[in-house]
């Protein structure tokens, strides 16, 4: 029998062919972007908020959603007016000392993220097949970048969406517990806590891990991607036609993405709080830790849901970490730059992203500690973020820079309030305790 009459290699065909008109392959950067933003350190982060606190963080998610939206919408728009990212756009608006300055300290900074995410993504694949940790973050790191640097981004970014559906885990968790739904409403509207030392550090770690400048960087050059990849698609500022379409679909694309990473985070401090809080579990470090915790006390079926989900996470957070590094050092230098090129037409952007997940993964044998790493990377990330987002305001408020597509009044205020948040988290995170 002819192999390509094969049922086998038929129905296969028949489900790549309905997985490619699947609404789902049509969604743009936001998604992606949403899930990237819960990566396993921010899922550590969420875990000990639910687990230190119990349902008395869970305000932080709905006061967290608009904010973040607002920024990744105006990442977005920028990136797809333009037909340039963010780092090109500060370069040709702001003295070269604002952009050396940043995408120094961004590189810095998603190096040890990727370094928490990649050791907790091992210690998650130890627990659940019992191979080394070593080797299986060793098998994470070499498989995500070859990957991105020989898979075209237009095959890539279809399978990253597809990973995005591993976040539903952590809404099914709490399939497994009993949640007393009366009294998370109740808390999520009106906490009861004292805002010590300990609090305040949770609240700057959930609002640093949500707001985080790698993810502006990311989605403003995936929207140029985006275009890219699509025939006769110009930026708005050449082509005005199709603008009411595409800021329509940037508007929802990018408020869906980080719903579902809003409700997402919000589902991950539940399911701890009913179980690891309500048990006495109080003190998480890593997510691994987490999914561990939560085998005795939720059953099998909640700890491998949690377990698989971080590794889905995983899978998406640290090409994101990597590339956003690699299009903001690249859009600086004036290197070709693109997930779409290959790696011999842009060796600059890709030797960024192979340093970056290659010095994490050199972090696991040394002797800096993952989690001191993140705890590195979050301190980073407070310092640049209220900056850059003041550089991101003034640049989609621009007419020499937007034309007539400047940021929405809406957005302006929500802009300068998720600033003036993060501004007061960066404070409190560098106050002595």
């Amino acid at each position: 029998m002819n192999i390509d009459q094969a049922p086998c290699v038929n129905a296969f065909r028949g489900l790549w062919e309905r997985l490619k008109e699947h609404p789902l392959s049509r969604i743009g950067p936001g998604l992606i972007t949403g899930v990237a933003d819960d990566d396993p350190s921010g899922i550590a982060t969420y875990s000990q908020a639910g687990a230190q606190f119990g349902f008395n963080m869970l305000w932080t998610m709905p006061l967290a959603f608009p904010l973040m939206a607002a920024v990744q919408s105006m990442c977005a728009n920028l990136g797809r007016v333009t037909g340039i990212g963010l780092a090109a756009n500060i370069k040709s608006a702001f003295p070269p000392i604002v952009l050396r300055g940043v995408v120094l300290l961004l590189l810095v900074a998603n190096t040890l993220n990727i370094a928490a995410d990649v050791a907790a993504m091992g210690e998650v694949a130890e627990l659940v097949s019992g191979v080394d940790r070593h080797l299986m973050t060793a098998c994470f790191v070499f498989g995500t970048l070859l990957l991105q640097m020989f898979v075209p981004y237009h095959r890539y970014v279809f399978f990253l969406k597809w990973l995005t559906v591993s976040l539903l885990a952590y809404a099914a968790v709490l399939i497994a517990v009993d949640v007393p739904w009366s009294q998370v409403a109740v808390r999520t509207l009106w906490p009861r806590f004292t805002l010590d030392a300990n609090a305040a550090a949770v609240v700057v770690g959930v609002f640093g891990t949500t707001i985080s400048p790698y993810l502006f960087f990311w989605q403003a050059s995936e929207e140029v991607e985006d275009m890219a990849a699509r025939r006769g698609s110009e930026a708005l500022l050449r082509d005005p036609r199709s603008a009411v379409v595409e800021l329509r679909r940037i508007r929802w694309d990018t408020w869906s993405g980080m719903l579902y990473s809003d409700v997402t985070a919000y589902f991950i401090i539940l399911a701890t709080a009913v179980t690891l809080h309500a048990a006495g579990v109080t003190d998480i470090s890593t997510a691994a830790q987490a999914a561990s915790a939560l085998r005795p006390l939720a059953g099998e079926f909640a700890y491998l849901l949690f377990a698989l989900g971080i590794l889905g996470v995983g899978l998406i957070g640290v090409p994101v970490l990597a590339g956003s590094g690699a299009y903001a050092l690249s859009e600086a230098m004036g290197w070709k730059e693109g997930l779409e090129r290959n790696v011999n037409d842009a060796r600059g952007f890709y030797a960024i992203i192979a340093v970056s997940v290659l010095a994490a993964l050199g972090i696991q044998y040394s002797p800096i500690s993952p989690m001191k790493a993140l705890f590195w990377s979050a301190v980073i990330n407070g310092v640049v973020a209220v900056p850059l987002m003041v550089v991101i305001i003034m640049l989609v408020s621009k007419k020499s820079v937007m034309g007539a597509f400047t940021a929405s009044r809406f957005l302006i205020v929500l802009g300068w309030i998720a600033t003036a948040v993060m501004g007061a988290a960066a404070v409190a995170m560098l106050l002595p305790r």
